[in-house]
């Protein structure tokens, strides 16, 4: 059985991420849900969604990915994992919750090991490449481009 994946995020980003996820892997959508929080959304109504939204899933592990740690949806969160068969993790991405989704197949730790690395591995910087991608060639010997 899939682990299921509850992303709850300020609004919009967990709709967005769910949606942005399931482009790549329509087939888990009954397993990948979002709790988007309002800003001024009371704490308890925002608890007593996760915690219903938990309970949609219908699978017996459930991983939490919250995106800014001590933040509104984190805290929420925090108060709706149990730590043994839902667990939570923060800092969310969409690298991360592709990977996840990927590997819900796997035990609950080792899932969230492959997000941590799935978030981690994805954040670089990017070269910046010359113009039009194109480069100059060893035998150019002009020290300028020509256009026509």
């Amino acid at each position: 059985m899939n682990t299921g994946i509850l992303i709850v995020a300020h609004a919009p980003l967990a709709s967005a991420l769910r949606t942005a996820a399931l482009h790549v892997y329509p087939e888990a959508a009954a397993g990948v849900l979002a709790l988007d929080v309002a800003p001024n959304e009371s704490t308890d109504i925002t608890r007593m969604a996760a915690q219903a939204l938990l309970a949609q899933l219908g699978t017996p592990q459930a991983l939490v990915l919250t995106d800014v740690f001590g933040a509104t949806p984190c805290n929420v969160a925090q108060k709706v994992v149990d730590g043994i068969s839902t667990k939570l993790v923060a800092g969310a991405n969409l690298p991360m919750l592709l990977r996840t989704v990927n590997y819900r197949h796997e035990v609950l730790d080792v899932l969230i090991t492959r997000a941590l690395a799935g978030g981690i591995q994805s954040i670089m910087q990017v070269a910046v490449t010359a113009p039009q991608n194109q480069h100059r060639k060893p035998h150019d010997q002009h020290q300028h481009d020509h256009s026509q």
